[in-house]
């Protein structure tokens, strides 16, 4: 039996045997804050939320209840471009969990007497979202970088138009995104590939392929922007970014590469090594890179007392210059390349983790990628490579910035 295959219904599925009393399982629909339109901003995490409310055979109190009575865990998430329902149970209760997502994805029901609660809960999470300007700020990086884009919107939405939103309309968003053909279920654990797949046809096979006409539109070019907003905050909070690589650009590979050498996180990243070990003007500085289907985002964070900003930019763009000016040495590249996947391999060794990735893999390529893959891919890295990504993407008079400043009252 393979462990990666399509059930007639379109559902993709992966699952990996791994010697553990714990299995974990999600289910990943490639649906999320990008396929909204403006005025349902939040609607994806608002269906998130809300399939935890009840379905036709369970209410939330029996949904609760389903997996933590057996000492299991069952949790959700939504980014720009996906929904993910997981689990995470002992190995005997699997199927248990299998059950509860395919209920979940499929019989919700969304109550209007709870839709109304948990709006007021989401309103609250933005509320106190923007009492931390640190993570606020990527947001509104995001949509002036994406500008006219669903990309730029944010994930959780606005008070406004969730106010707005109807049970009708969450029931017509998973009608057009909530279907096999536009999901990936992953598992992990000591089962065998025959004895999962048995669960999975079991439970989910029954469902229609279905289809969506909605389709990703690519966010439109833009030019680099500086941004200065006042904001109640005692301390200076910056972002450099531009636009970056998809998930399908053979690229990304030496971006992720390069992101990791200048921001990731280890304690000799170069941009923590100049400002913070060495001049102390900064607490936290990192870089990031987010890649999506057809686009993506490079960020460069730092926070700063309002007089040092100046300097903080100067040596950022001196780094920046660096590895745009001169390829580098072989011994610093496998270095870098051996550091980003002993880190990578480590943040990995977590079942969950695992599972996660692959599901995301499959959703994005249709294959897992493996750590052979990864490893091959960057251990075929070439100095010259990694240069000319530097040049086209991270250049500084390349990149955009957001600065949210102090204002006294």
């Amino acid at each position: 039996m393979k462990q990666n295959y399509t059930l007639p219904n379109g559902l993709r599925v992966v699952h990996r045997y791994h010697p553990s009393p714990v299995a974990c399982c999600g289910l990943s629909v490639n649906a999320g804050t990008r396929d909204e339109a403006a005025a349902e901003n939040g609607i994806a995490h608002l269906v998130e939320h809300m399939l935890f409310k009840g379905t036709q055979r369970r209410s939330s109190y029996s949904i609760n209840n389903r997996l933590e009575n057996v000492g299991g865990e069952l949790n959700a998430f939504t980014t720009k471009e996906e929904t993910v329902i997981h689990a995470t149970v002992l190995k005997g209760d699997m199927e248990r969990a299998v059950e509860l997502l395919a209920d979940l994805a499929f019989h919700s029901t969304f109550p209007g007497k709870e839709l109304k609660k948990e709006k007021e809960v989401i309103i609250d999470e933005i509320n106190s979202y923007k009492d931390h300007p640190a993570e606020l700020i990527f947001d509104d990086f995001d949509a002036l970088l994406f500008k006219g884009s669903p990309l730029g919107m944010p994930i959780l939405g606005a008070p406004g138009t969730l106010a707005g939103i109807s049970v009708e309309q969450l029931k017509n968003f998973t009608r057009q995104h909530y279907h096999p053909s536009k999901m990936v279920f992953s598992s992990i654990g000591d089962i065998s590939p025959e004895r999962m797949a048995r669960m999975v046809e079991k439970h989910f096979s029954a469902f229609p392929a279905g289809g969506s006409k909605r389709r990703r539109k690519n966010p439109a070019a833009y030019k680099p922007f500086h941004v200065t907003k006042k904001c109640r905050t005692f301390q200076t909070h910056c972002v450099l970014g531009n636009r970056a690589y998809s998930l399908h650009d053979a690229r990304r590979t030496g971006l992720a590469l390069l992101v990791n050498y200048l921001g990731g996180p280890a304690a000799n990243a170069r941009l923590n090594t100049s400002l913070r070990e060495k001049n102390g003007l900064v607490y936290t500085i990192e870089a990031n890179y987010t890649p999506y289907c057809d686009s993506g985002a490079v960020t460069i964070y730092f926070g700063a007392d309002k007089e040092n900003i100046p300097q903080c930019v100067e040596l950022i763009q001196k780094e920046l210059r660096a590895v745009c000016a001169k390829t580098f040495g072989s011994a610093s590249l496998h270095r870098i390349k051996k550091q980003l996947l002993g880190q990578l391999f480590i943040s990995a060794d977590n079942a969950e983790t695992q599972m996660l990735s692959q599901g995301k893999s499959v959703m994005a390529y249709d294959y897992v990628e493996t750590f052979d893959l990864l490893k091959a891919r960057i251990d075929a890295l070439t100095a010259q490579e990694i240069q000319d990504i530097a040049n086209e993407i991270l250049a500084p008079e390349k990149l955009s910035s957001l600065t949210f400043m102090m204002y006294k009252n």
